[in-house]
């Protein structure tokens, strides 16, 4: 399509002239990627660094997409979501007010995702009851019952709403539903999942992209915190294995950063991890793209059934050819030249993160630089440079598109529990992390590494469920034997009981090399990190990891240190 009075010259397909006498909206354009307007030689921005929406192709079956979605959306009804505190929960119900549905939710306790639903109009209780999904003269009820996976079968609202013939969704299904009409993004992997989705959705809403987002973490640099209610037709979504919820979704671009034995409670072994894997790559669209970190056996593997094991040149070049019949293309990333998209001459940088040399097909193309530490954000960034330059399509110019995304790769500081800084005091450094898998707790140490070369590194490590530890207690204790000092504290049962007769005293026994102890009351680790905080004179660092409460750690630690200095100020 081309507007009244548009030449398209002997320009770059990035490249459009209009006459002085044009008025039009670019962004009303269906451009496929970033658009650089020239008006009698001077450039005109379609968005804060020059760049319309990445829209792709079909747009005139989207337009008629949104135009059903337009017309059942006329019909707002009430969503109530059981189990509403987690953060995938949580991140839907906040889609579907802004999408303007009436929102209410329960769960077993106030959580700090449920302060901004609240703060947007949800309806909240802590404890579930049938009360909770009946107006107050009982004259209205539900439209539709969305259900976290770990809520059980035999919960009382769930049992009244199928009574009474209220339509009960599970997440994975309710995800199917809202993203059926979209271009889906689907980000997955065991590890990097959530700050690879974050990024994306920052990167593409940056460069101009009206999109929608749900972010399993809070993103500090996104208004709604772990959401974007856009109107464009592309869905970025953090994608998760967990119960299948992924084999649900139907993805335009699979994106895999990671696959390694996970949620033991569920798979097995890693082959089932990856047997999962490989459903999920069957979901994919006819037409769509394939994007999968190659640096381990573990992720190739998914591709095909590869007969000799040695990763060599020539080995990458026949599968590929092998491949190139499917109904999805493959594109990989890594820090292999043999990639698409890899990335040399890493050099930590003066914002703590990295700058690098992007590699497309072995040959450099750019200087990228992002303010997140660490090899594993590398290769974060990495996917999302491989999504975004896939969206835009084969006949975009590569340099043009990175040109686009550059300033946003770098402004990016990441997301809430992924190595954030909580606060210092008395030359201390306090660092909270989600990190609750060996290999999550290798990467954070070697982005500390990175960071503080040569101070002290404390670690407080709560395991995260009874069987994760035992599956992996001596990839729990090698992982951790990179810290200069580590506290383990007592498991977070999480959704289990302690059927292995497991404790977090058996961990830190197991670490051989590194000074560890164990410690199960968090006043008492207060009090240690107070007392080795207090009597030490030079800088330190302390690492507070886990997937479960021990994020109150770090606050607490600080508000300690708050009243004892006003009680010298005194």
């Amino acid at each position: 399509m081309q507007p009244s009075g548009v030449s398209i010259s002997n320009l770059s397909p990035f490249c459009v002239k209009f006459p002085s006498t044009t008025n039009i909206d670019l962004r009303s354009l269906p451009l496929r990627f970033p658009v650089v307007v020239t008006s009698h030689g001077r450039l005109v921005s379609t968005s804060p660094r020059g760049c319309a929406a990445v829209v792709g192709p079909n747009e005139a079956d989207y337009s008629e997409k949104v135009g059903a979605q337009e017309k059942k959306q006329e019909r707002k009804g009430w969503i109530h979501f059981v189990g509403i505190g987690g953060c995938g929960l949580s991140a839907l119900a906040m889609l579907a007010l802004k999408q303007g549905y009436k929102v209410s939710g329960s769960d077993i306790m106030w959580t700090t995702f449920m302060d901004g639903l609240q703060e947007a109009g949800a309806q909240l209780f802590v404890g579930h009851s049938v009360s909770n999904i009946q107006s107050e003269n009982g004259s209205c009820r539900p439209t539709e019952i969305v259900v976290s996976s770990a809520i059980p079968p035999d919960n009382e609202e769930i049992l009244h709403s199928n009574s009474v013939e209220i339509p009960v969704y599970k997440r994975d299904h309710w995800l199917q539903r809202i993203t059926e009409q979209y271009r889906l993004i689907a980000v997955s992997g065991t590890h990097g999942k959530s700050t690879t989705c974050a990024l994306l959705a920052y990167v593409l809403k940056g460069i101009g992209d009206n999109l929608t987002a749900v972010i399993g973490a809070h993103v500090p640099q996104l208004s709604e915190g772990n959401i974007i209610s856009g109107h464009g037709p592309n869905f970025v979504l953090e994608a998760d294995e967990y119960d299948g919820c992924f084999l649900a979704l139907s993805p335009y671009v699979a994106v895999i950063t990671s696959v390694e034995w996970e949620h033991v409670d569920l798979f097995p072994n890693e082959e089932a991890v990856k047997d999962m894997y490989r459903r999920f790559i069957q979901k994919i669209r006819e037409g769509g793209i394939l994007i999968l970190c190659g640096d381990s056996a573990a992720e190739m593997s998914l591709l095909h059934e590869v007969k000799n094991k040695d990763s060599s040149d020539k080995e990458h070049l026949v599968l590929r050819s092998e491949l190139s019949n499917l109904k999805y293309k493959i594109t990989t990333y890594g820090t292999s030249l043999m990639h698409e998209w890899s990335a040399s001459s890493v050099l930590p940088n003066s914002d703590g993160g990295s700058d690098y040399t992007l590699h497309h097909w072995g040959h450099p193309i750019a200087e990228i630089s992002i303010q997140l530490p660490g090899v594993h954000n590398i290769l974060n960034s990495l996917a999302v440079i491989a999504t975004v330059a896939a969206l835009a399509g084969e006949d975009s110019h590569i340099c043009d598109i990175i040109d686009s995304i550059k300033f946003y790769l770098k402004s990016f500081r990441g997301i809430s529990r992924r190595f954030e800084r909580i606060g210092a005091i008395l030359g201390c450094h306090i660092y909270d992390d989600y990190a609750h898998h060996p290999t999550e707790i290798r990467a954070t140490l070697q982005a500390a590494r990175q960071m503080f070369p040569f101070q002290p590194i404390w670690v407080v490590f709560q395991p995260h469920t009874y069987s994760r530890l035992y599956a992996l207690m001596k990839e729990f204790a090698v992982s951790l034997q990179d810290a200069d000092h580590v506290i383990v504290t007592e498991i977070y049962a999480a959704r289990e009981r302690n059927m292995w007769n497991v404790s977090g005293r058996d961990l830190a026994t197991s670490i051989t090399s590194t000074p560890s102890e164990y410690i199960s009351s968090m006043e008492d680790v207060l009090t240690t990190l107070e007392l080795a905080i207090s009597s030490t004179a030079e800088e330190m660092v302390l690492l507070i990891m886990g997937a479960g409460d021990i994020n109150t750690l770090g606050p607490a630690l600080l508000k300690r240190f708050q009243r004892i200095k006003k009680g010298f100020s005194k």
